[in-house]
């Protein structure tokens, strides 16, 4: 027994070993941390502002339903907002809120109220933000995380085979990247918008068969260019594909002045090096389509300059599409 139980105090304690210093309400734990406590509707905001003021623990709340409309929990005169960590918000009315810099992490914020709420800097890694209410809250620079809870309950679950848990939480992490993206727009924060449009597109994606013809198109479609949100995949494909088929137009030869430039044993490692820049040269020329026609191809090479130049002129084209609209943000 520890010496809050001893006494008469709340039970809970926090991951890093802070216990409740509060009085037990029957069932070992205050009112803040009795989760069987029904606080639908009770109008909680001034009392839950001076918990939080005069140093309560505040980890592990249990305010599912309550009214805690137009709060401030910003922790003035400290770099650290207070650490609401594990607390649960489950439909609670936090419109208006103050929540700048709040430390919410491992919590719910499931179907909460957060209209009109200041959400600047706050700490939301692995809390459940299904279904969340985000019309005009502030939301700049908030802190999801790399994974968000749904997302790492379907990829554990996924290896087990239970792929009913795996789709359903993966379409639940859609949603909520959805919902991030719509409020991100509203406000112009494309940055963040263009990040859970490419999450909101992989949650889809992850829902389809494994090797049915729509996720191998979809993943290449993200591979190539980031479902138009990443134009660096665009330049990188664009330079492996310019160095694959310089080794090929190398290996298999093209035609200068008529005379046959290949790779050769017999030849000096400057005479090959020489050579390859050449076939690099040609592999550049064709795949931005100029076509000066001082270098042709031989043989096959004629299919591989002419598979290069149609993805060429592709991709050039879609850069162009997807830098602008990256850049007219």
């Amino acid at each position: 027994m520890n010496q809050n139980e001893k006494f008469g105090s709340c039970k809970f304690h926090s991951a890093d070993g802070s216990y409740c210093t509060e009085v037990d309400m029957g069932n070992g734990y205050c009112f803040w941390h009795d989760s069987n406590f029904d606080k639908t509707g009770m109008d909680l905001t001034d009392k839950l502002e001076r918990y939080a003021k005069s140093g309560g623990l505040t980890q592990g709340l249990q305010l599912k339903r309550a009214n805690l409309s137009d709060i401030n929990l910003v922790n003035r005169g400290s770099s650290a907002g207070f650490d609401f960590s594990g607390s649960d918000f489950y439909r609670a009315n936090l419109r208006g809120a103050h929540l700048f810099n709040i430390k919410l992490n491992d919590g719910s914020l499931m179907k909460a109220n957060l209209s009109e709420a200041n959400l600047h800097c706050a700490k939301l890694v692995n809390t459940n933000l299904l279904g969340m209410k985000l019309h005009n809250a502030k939301i700049d620079n908030m802190e999801m995380g790399k994974q968000l809870q749904q997302e790492q309950i379907a990829q554990s679950a996924e290896k087990k085979g239970k792929l009913d848990v795996a789709w359903d939480n993966f379409e639940q992490a859609e949603e909520i990247y959805r919902d991030v993206r719509k409020a991100a727009e509203n406000q112009g924060l494309f940055e963040l918008a263009g990040h859970c449009i490419h999450k909101e597109l992989t949650m889809r994606r992850m829902r389809m068969p494994r090797l049915s013809g729509r996720r191998v198109f979809s993943k290449l479609v993200d591979l190539f260019c980031g479902y138009g949100e990443r134009p660096l995949n665009v330049i990188l494909f664009s330079l492996v594909l310019i160095l694959t088929c310089a080794f090929l137009y190398f290996s298999i030869g093209v035609n200068f002045s008529g005379e046959v430039i290949r790779f050769s044993p017999s030849n000096s490692f400057l005479t090959n090096l020489n050579d390859f820049f050449s076939a690099l040269y040609f592999s550049v020329v064709t795949f931005t389509t100029l076509g000066y026609g001082d270098i042709t191809p031989l043989g096959i090479a004629r299919l591989v300059a002419a598979f290069e130049a149609f993805v060429g002129s592709f991709t050039i084209a879609l850069f162009v599409v997807v830098f602008v609209k990256k850049m007219t943000r």
